[in-house]
């Protein structure tokens, strides 16, 4: 046969995988024109109301349920404290009554004075008052060293949490921002200085936080993940097929999750949304490394590329879907946790894992072969040339740990057992709200202000419902505790100042008694009082119910503790099992599932050193070693399914030594790559000005580069070599034949 007709037939061959590439890609151009303005409205079906997230027999949940008896607004209330600071004169008491009085007659603004408009530019005037709830006196009143006067403006949390009348964001921040700009006008004509606080301030400024998910965060996970696939690929073109297939990926988890989310078959919060911005794209990310790598290293040994995406595509499906897998089962196991945020986070996760393995397990080969071997330009892969990777720096790695198998093994274990001995020192019994922030706001600086005049719980007590035939031995008990400022029964009516105080209120013969702490509601010493106050109640009677933000944050965090102690062993096992079933070899399993664990403490070790010495943060919230658990081991493990799988493929070949140099030596800098594109994501998550993050980000971006730079690439090799074929047991292949398939 001539060479022309040999090339004809070739195009002829090529001519049906080609046009079934275009089809495969127009689809998911189609399905991203559906998705993708789904994903951008993703913001607007957050939950991020704390008391929400507890389960219906928590008992603060249950109190405040009780609550809601005696007054329509009794759990509808959320407080926005201004605080002003300077010379107080009897002048300026007034002067700031008539302000409080007046504020709610304004017209809601922008932070900037500005006001609002629709969608056609025409200005909106909308009163504050229709944010306040309907009937409640405004109080003011200064303190009693005279240096301060705090004003008290009762806004109601579900007219707050609805979109401004622009449509452009919730009521809340937008009310806060606009009470916030006519008390500043206020202070600087008086003389003041002023802050917003209280639980609408602070709620606002997490919104605001928040708000910078849908563009700061995305736009500068982009243009990280960009960066560093042009240093991997050294192509200026290579780089946009994964970025555009990672990102496609995360239109189609967005649109998915969204009417999900929507129609309440999940809960969806902003801590949620970024997460799953930098999963997908991290993940997404770190399938596409695998697949190109292989891809490229097929180009060398096929003429057709066709043929050469045919291999590496059998040869990398099993394991990202089996990594895949693991990450999902182990998000989903996050379905067994009592706080429905936690609930939430588990398929929220999942839903981006399977789109980011189905998106890069089909539109990425198609655009591959649709734009052929140059799109690796300048380093075109071309057939019969010579691998660079087989004498590259992962060569000398593999034969290194292959020669003295025993002293990196050693000295990798000695280093992980090291910074592991400091996971004990981690704080992690949870954070105030005022220490959630990286930036100080004006909502923690007011806090902090507020607690040098005034009783911290000012504003937010603790609530306690119980039978009125107790009412007087139960206020008694409560202010004999040397943390209760003050205990007041809820009246009839709302207090007038100057006035008798309203008859109390008994509903059902309950009444409810608002006891003011005298620290402030979300600080760690008002949640410690918490068990004290329901142990002293219970010993009136024990149908006495403890509620309020206070109640509410220890109910969380006892619900976190027990999420760990649950579900951290339930991934651990399923973990186990995959691992068991992927290698064929109970060895090999549980000896990976070790060198993740150890992994995980020697990470949550280095998290303590950095969290208290160099970022100088005041704790951890209790559900950080859950998340970092899940993410680390979950993540964590990919990279060792990548390394194994191809171990045990190269094993059949030439022996399990010598398989796992030859391994080592062909993904070493593939899935260096992946764990360095990872781990920048997360820490890209650093960005939003909250600590819960910025400590998830650290914490998975160093546990991911622990990983890959030295569990998998000298721990694990190295124990191979050690062990040797019998890693492979009850595996035939630990008998090392050629034969054995």
């Amino acid at each position: 046969m001539s060479s022309d007709t040999k090339s004809k037939t070739s195009k002829v061959k090529g001519r049906k995988p080609l046009w079934l590439a275009i089809v495969v890609v127009i689809a998911w151009v189609s399905i991203s024109g559906f998705t993708g303005p789904l994903f951008g409205k993703l913001s607007t079906v957050q939950e991020n109301n704390n008391s929400s997230f507890l389960p219906e027999d928590s008992e603060a949940t249950r109190a405040a349920n009780a609550i809601t008896k005696f007054s329509d607004s009794a759990n509808d209330q959320i407080p926005a404290l201004v605080l002003f600071t300077g010379e107080i004169t009897p002048e300026k008491i007034a002067s700031a009554e008539t302000f409080a009085q007046n504020l709610g007659s304004k017209i809601l603004v922008h932070s900037d004075g500005k006001l609002l408009t629709d969608a056609d530019g025409k200005e909106i005037s909308i009163p504050i008052s229709d944010y306040f709830i309907k009937g409640a006196p405004i109080t003011t009143f200064p303190s009693e060293d005279g240096k301060a006067i705090l004003a008290n403006f009762p806004i109601s949390v579900q007219i707050a949490t609805e979109l401004l009348p622009d449509g452009k964001e919730p009521a809340l921040p937008g009310v806060v921002d606009a009470i916030r700009f006519y008390a500043s006008e206020f202070a600087e004509s008086n003389g003041f200085v002023t802050h917003t606080t209280g639980f609408a301030g602070i709620l606002a400024d997490l919104f605001g936080a928040f708000g910078s998910i849908d563009s700061a965060l995305l736009l500068t996970t982009g243009v990280v993940v960009a960066l560093i696939l042009i240093v991997v690929y050294r192509s200026p073109i290579l780089w946009v097929l994964p970025l555009l297939s990672a990102g496609i990926a995360l239109t189609l988890s967005g649109g998915v999750i969204y009417l999900l989310a929507k129609n309440d078959v999940i809960t969806l919060d902003g801590q949620s949304q970024g997460i799953l911005s930098v999963l997908v794209l991290g993940a997404g990310t770190d399938y596409a490394l695998l697949l190109i790598a292989r891809y490229r290293e097929e180009l060398h040994l096929h003429e057709s590329r066709f043929d050469a995406m045919k291999v590496a595509w059998r040869g990398v499906v099993e394991p990202i879907v089996a990594s895949g897998t693991t990450v999902v089962i182990g998000l989903l196991v996050l379905l067994l946790s009592q706080l429905n945020n936690n609930r939430g986070l588990g398929p929220v996760g999942a839903i981006g894992i399977i789109c980011s393995m189905i998106t890069i397990l089909t539109l990425l080969p198609a655009l591959l072969v649709i734009f052929g071997r140059w799109i690796f330009w300048p380093k075109v892969a071309r057939f019969g040339d010579a691998d660079e990777k087989l004498s590259g720096a992962w060569a000398k790695v593999g034969a290194a740990t292959a020669r003295h198998p025993r002293k990196y093994w050693i000295g990798a274990t000695a280093i992980l057992i090291v910074l592991a001995g400091f996971s004990s020192t981690l704080n992690a019994t949870g954070l105030a709200t005022i220490d959630s922030f990286t930036k100080r706001t004006d909502s923690v600086v007011g806090q902090e202000e507020l607690l040098k005049h005034f009783p911290g719980g000012q504003g937010q007590p603790t609530q306690v419902v119980l039978k009125e035939t107790i009412a007087s031995a139960a206020i008694a008990k409560l202010k004999s505790n040397p943390g209760v400022d003050s205990v007041e029964a809820m009246g009839m009516g709302f207090a007038v100042p100057g006035q008798p105080l309203p008859p109390t209120k008994v509903v059902d013969g309950n009444i409810l008694l608002n006891v003011t702490l005298k620290f402030a509601p979300d600080s760690k010493e008002a949640i410690a009082m918490i068990p004290g106050l329901r142990a002293d109640m219970e010993s009136l009677d024990p149908s006495i119910l403890v509620g309020g933000s206070t109640s509410v944050s220890y109910d969380i965090n006892q619900a976190s503790e027990r999420d760990r102690n649950l579900i951290i062993p339930i991934v651990l096992l399923l973990i186990a099992i995959i691992l068991g079933f992927l290698l064929r070899s109970i060895y090999a399993a549980v000896l990976l599932l070790g060198t993740v664990v150890i992994s995980f403490f020697a990470t949550l070790g280095a998290c303590a050193i950095v969290f208290n010495h160099v970022f100088g943060f005041a704790g951890a919230d209790p559900a950080f070693p859950l998340f970092a658990f899940i993410f680390l081991v979950a993540l964590g493990i990919d990279y060792n399914i990548f390394l194994m799988t191809r171990v045990r493929e190269e094993s059949v070949k030439m022996g399990t030594r010598a398989g796992m140099t030859k391994a080592l030596t062909v993904t070493g800098g593939v899935i260096t790559s992946a764990g360095i594109v990872l781990a920048a994501t997360f820490a890209v998550l650093g960005i939003l000005p909250l600590v819960f993050l910025a400590e998830l980000g650290f914490a998975v971006g160093f546990g991911v580069l622990l990983d890959t730079m030295l569990v998998r690439s000298i721990l694990v090799p190295a124990l191979v070599h050690e062990i040797g074929p019998k890693v492979w047991w009850p595996s035939k292949l630990q008998f090392h034949g050629k034969s054995v398939k």
